[in-house]
């Protein structure tokens, strides 16, 4: 697998409304992954279940999604919030300390 094809960093709902932060290149096995709950599941949604998938962000390369993943994963929950209800602010919020990365919101539905 090429470290330079496109990834995503996303952004689910735990059903105790908790924000998970993770990267992936395929949103859709991902997803049922955390659904699932089994061995590919993260730790976290493993006590955490998986309510509903939030945002999604597309990159160029899997080291610019991390470099999303671990920006968001610093923010406050009511920073995150904002991320989920105005996706398309992505690059206004992180231009300056992810300069040279492309980050797309993207409409995806799962639940």
């Amino acid at each position: 697998m090429s470290k330079d094809e496109k990834s995503y960093t996303y952004m689910i709902r735990c059903t105790d409304g908790s924000i998970y932060t993770g990267i992936t290149k395929d949103v859709g096995r991902r997803m049922q992954e955390h659904k699932e709950r089994g061995k590919e599941c993260a730790k976290y949604t493993r006590t955490h279940p998986f309510k509903r998938l939030e945002a999604v962000f597309e990159t160029d390369s899997w080291s610019q999604a991390a470099r999303l993943e671990y920006a968001i994963k610093r923010l406050s929950k009511a920073q995150k919030e904002q991320l989920i209800a105005t996706p398309e602010k992505v690059e206004e919020m992180f231009g300056d300390k992810l300069s040279g990365c492309r980050f797309s919101p993207v409409v995806v539905k799962y639940n």
